[in-house]
């Protein structure tokens, strides 16, 4: 059975105030009820209560210490007066010094995606979320593109054979690493229990936006593109503590900010390292499985998380500065970025600017949805997203219209807000692409 809209009532309302028939048609075809047209205007009036709601339960908290109230908050690009509402909520708790929303950003589970907030002495489990330590890796080969292009179709089929996709799988290769032999890590965490699970999921990649893609350069050479988390690990971990720390989950909620040298700070901490490891080890050995089934040496390679912690120095503070949904871009630090599964990647690198310092070092992780992912659906056809990609030569294996790349922005724009702050070193266009098939709902993302 079919859920009704929840913006519908209101919409219906704001149509009528409007001198509208909301069950008039409107658009080609059959269209749609004229009501629909006012939806987005409903949801926003939804999320401006909610948002006013979070920041009247973090009056009732414990006050913020006055010299971290008010911290500067630098903001690129343009945002939904929503996320940025939703920011200023997160960083009116805690010992918070700045914060940023890169030009993705949008609204997000306690945190914008896109946001970044550096703390003293303090971090936030709601901030970096339930992937701990989603992130994309890059590895340049020293293959042509025009030595693979007749057979890309059938490599990419390999791919999605090989490597496990989807919800709760279980990886069809036993991965071996010397993560699972650290029993120090495993117990300090609180995770051993998970010990077991997380071997057979090491080297899943799950579903949603996460993918694997085959990519050329300008020069023609071939680069493997991967992006998930933790998997299972990091979702156990974020919500377990999560409740401990008395966290809600949602959209609109207070964030679970603890102190690093409390019991439940350092075991969290614990927990995320140890989750960050697991993704990074995940990563690396979806990317060696595809060098073998292309074939050739790996040249360069190219490594983040964009949701974690990391501790950091700036202006000569050390602090803790989470990032979800955002990638590090220190002066030389490179990064990977993806941008829709039809679009152009980039290899970037941070530069030294006053600017790149107020964005604590950070840039955009992806190119930003501009549709959810239930309107992506009702907007865009099968079709019209085949033609898409069949026009920019790209072989897709899975995915559904949630990740249709026309629910993105287009990547170069978003880019461009950072300017001064970071500077694209590779343009990588995708040729083929694998992701979890059509009616996967995966809950270990973020």
């Amino acid at each position: 059975m079919r859920r009704p809209d929840p913006y519908m009532e209101r919409a219906r309302e704001l149509c009528l105030a409007a001198g509208v028939d909301p069950d008039s048609r409107v658009g080609e075809g059959r269209g749609r009820p004229a009501w629909c047209l006012y939806k987005d205007a409903a949801r926003k009036e939804h999320l401006a209560r909610e948002a006013d709601a979070t920041a009247g339960a973090i009056a009732a908290l414990r006050p913020q210490d006055a010299r971290f109230q008010n911290a500067p908050l630098k903001i690129f690009g343009p945002h939904e007066d929503a996320t940025i509402a939703q920011m200023r909520n997160c960083m009116a708790v805690g010992n918070v010094v700045s914060g940023v929303i890169c030009a993705d950003g949008h609204l997000g589970y306690a945190q914008p995606v896109g946001g970044v907030i550096a703390y003293e002495k303090q971090i936030s489990i709601s901030g970096v979320g339930f992937d701990i330590g989603c992130g994309n890796m890059a590895a340049r080969l020293d293959t042509r593109f025009d030595d693979i292009a007749a057979v890309a179709p059938t490599i990419i089929r390999d791919v999605a054979k090989v490597i496990s996709f989807g919800v709760g799988r279980a990886n069809a290769e036993r991965a071996e690493h010397a993560l699972f032999d650290d029993g120090d890590a495993w117990r300090e965490s609180d995770m051993e229990a998970y010990r077991q699970k997380a071997v057979g999921q090491l080297g899943t990649v799950g579903s949603g936006n996460h993918y694997v893609d085959l990519m050329r350069d300008e020069e023609g050479f071939v680069w493997i593109g991967v992006h998930f988390g933790s998997r299972g690990l990091g979702h156990t971990s974020a919500t377990r503590y999560l409740k401990a720390a008395g966290g809600k989950d949602g959209m609109n909620v207070p964030p679970a900010v603890v102190d690093e040298d409390s019991e439940l700070g350092r075991r969290y901490i614990a927990a995320m390292q140890l989750a960050g490891r697991y993704a990074y080890a995940g990563r690396e050995w979806v990317v060696e499985r595809v060098r073998q089934i292309i074939g050739g040496s790996v040249t360069e390679s190219v490594h983040n998380h964009h949701n974690y912690a990391w501790r950091e120095t700036h202006d000569g503070k050390d602090l803790w500065v989470v990032r979800k949904g955002a990638t590090p871009a220190f002066p030389g630090q490179k990064g990977f970025v993806g941008g829709s599964m039809g679009d152009d990647a980039v290899i970037l690198e941070g530069i030294d600017s006053p600017e790149a310092k107020a964005s604590l070092y950070s840039t955009v992780h992806g190119a930003g949805r501009m549709f959810g992912r239930k309107e992506a659906k009702r907007r865009f056809s099968r079709a019209e997203m085949d033609r898409w990609l069949n026009e920019r030569g790209v072989t897709l294996i899975g995915a559904d219209l949630d990740e249709s790349p026309m629910a993105y922005r287009r990547l170069p724009d978003v880019l461009a807000q950072h300017a001064g702050t970071v500077r694209v070193l590779h343009t990588l266009r995708p040729f083929a692409v694998a992701m979890a098939g059509e009616g996967e709902f995966d809950p270990w993302k973020d």
